[in-house]
């Protein structure tokens, strides 16, 4: 099981954790795992992530030229 310690957390920020967590019957620690996952959940995945995690294994992926050209600048 991994584990995190959070240091300097804003003030107020421990009571405020300690009442959401009495408010959905939970552990304080409990509640925080909570929140953490569900703050993940909603987290994008992106092309890179997926590609590199066993989901991805399955999926070709050939990225095609986006037909930009170059362009000169005046100095």
């Amino acid at each position: 099981m991994e584990q995190i310690l959070i240091r300097n957390l804003p003030p107020g920020t421990k009571a405020a954790l300690r009442r959401h967590a009495e408010q959905h019957h939970r552990s304080m620690e409990a509640e925080v795992r909570r929140i953490l996952a569900d703050a993940l959940q909603h987290q994008p995945e992106s092309l890179v992530d997926l590609l590199a995690s066993d989901e991805g294994a399955d999926i070709e992926f050939t990225p095609q030229r986006l037909g930009l050209g170059t362009r000169t600048t005046d100095l």
